[in-house]
């Protein structure tokens, strides 16, 4: 658990390299009902609308895996799918209604996981993108996810027909027993029979997925994981460190992280690096590149985020929005239900999230920037919020202190050092609000 009052990085490094996963910024378990329903038309009548990023949400997979707690239910009964794609067709053309002039310049497809769809239902996905928001996988770079087990040749040409050019695979591990301790059934021989297809329509980025710290894994099994991973050679690799999070498989069984986690990242982070990836952020890992597909230049800081369907948020300057959260399958299903149930009124009102006041602002463009291996753009934050991050930030000195960071006259960059700190580095930064609100957050759903 995050401690709910600051501490020096010293006293707060206590806990370890591994507090939590600083992906996003305030947490989604910050979210609560809103005051006052708002219209999106209103949320966004102040923000750019000329290059947005759309995120579509697919709550659907054929298991939950023991280290899961997305918003995601497993084995949905024939129909309920079909009835999820027909209500974001209404939620595509209520966002359409309310902000007619919004561009997207960039498309994620996540869930959950997408590929589960079959390939008509992947086609009706499509056909609602197109032809609702105006949005051409041809046009702009478009990120789609799959699993092992759920993709086929049909279903891939759907994705190359519209224009997909990032594939992203969690595989977590090529070592059986690994995956097993993950509480993941997956079959190696299917990994290597999916990368095969993959291979065959030529997408510009596969992105593989990995794990590291279960509970039985050791050095050796996941170096040679690694090591597999790189003779594959996709154009990106993640490294996820394992968290055991309330409510999933692995915390019912009480299985924990293995305490080696550091270990096994500085081992793969060393091998990657020499095989000719570019770290990016502590878990991304990237080969040098042109991209066939440009975009208006987006930036995560600054850059709204629209969400389409149940469990997407979205991100204006001011105010993060989006449905409410849970973990057990029961909660997620009746989420589910009440979001197909949702008339087009309600589709267009912002009704749960969390308001960033001027601070927030400033601590989320802190946080996304310095977990970056580029780091901070002090210039760039100061022209958004008319005061240098040191000034906002005193504590930030901390990091320089203990060769965690580097500061110049237009950058403050994390170190290697700081780099393999990014897990307690961006849960320091949390305001006290923030600490407070998850430490708030229900963990019964």
């Amino acid at each position: 658990m995050i401690p709910l009052q600051t501490h020096s990085l010293t006293e707060f490094a206590q806990l370890g390299p591994y507090v939590g996963y600083s992906y996003s910024y305030p947490h989604k378990t910050t979210y609560r009902p809103l005051a006052q329903p708002a219209s999106l038309a209103s949320v966004w009548k102040n923000e750019p609308q000329d290059s947005l990023f759309l995120y579509v949400h697919i709550p659907f997979c054929e298991v939950r895996c023991g280290f899961c707690n997305l918003f995601t239910f497993s084995q949905p009964e024939a129909d309920l799918p079909t009835q999820y794609l027909k209500t974001l067709r209404r939620h595509a053309e209520s966002i359409r209604q309310q902000l007619p002039f919004a561009k997207f310049g960039r498309l994620a497809i996540g869930g959950g996981t997408p590929s589960f769809l079959d390939a008509d239902q992947l086609a009706e996905l499509f056909s609602t993108l197109n032809e609702c928001l105006n949005v051409d996988g041809t046009r702009v770079p478009t990120s789609f996810e799959v699993s092992p087990g759920t993709i086929d040749s049909e279903k891939l040409q759907k994705l190359h027909d519209f224009g997909v050019d990032r594939v992203s695979m969690g595989i977590q591990s090529l070592n059986a027993r690994d995956v097993s301790s993950l509480g993941r059934p997956q079959k190696q021989a299917e990994v290597f029979r999916a990368l095969d297809l993959i291979r065959e329509y030529s997408f510009e980025t596969l992105n593989l997925d990995l794990i590291y710290g279960a509970e039985q894994q050791t050095l050796a099994s996941w170096m040679e994981s690694v090591a597999e991973t790189i003779r594959i050679r996709p154009e990106e690799i993640y490294l996820y460190p394992l968290y055991v999070r309330p409510l999933t498989g692995l915390a019912k069984i009480n299985r924990p992280a293995s305490d080696k986690r550091p270990e096994l990242y500085h081992a793969a982070r060393t091998l990657l690096v020499d095989s000719g990836y570019e770290q990016i952020s502590m878990r991304m890992f990237q080969l040098p590149r042109k991209f066939a597909k440009t975009t208006q230049d987006y930036s995560c800081q600054r850059d709204g985020m629209i969400g389409l369907g149940c469990g997407a948020r979205s991100y204006t300057s001011e105010l993060h929005y989006g449905s409410s959260y849970a973990v057990k399958q029961t909660s997620i299903l009746r989420l589910i239900h009440d979001y197909i149930s949702q008339t087009s009124s309600q589709l267009s009102l912002a009704t749960h999230g969390n308001e960033l006041n001027s601070e927030e602002q400033q601590r989320r463009h802190l946080i996304l920037s310095l977990l970056l291996v580029e780091g901070l753009d002090s210039l760039s934050y100061t022209q958004r919020f008319g005061s240098a991050p040191m000034e906002n930030f005193p504590e930030l000195q901390e990091l320089c202190e203990l060769g965690m960071a580097t500061v110049s006259d237009d950058r403050f960059q994390l170190t290697e050092k700081g780099i393999a700190w990014s897990d307690t580095i961006g849960p320091w930064l949390y305001s006290e609000e923030v600490r407070l609100r998850m430490a708030e957050f229900p963990w019964t759903d």
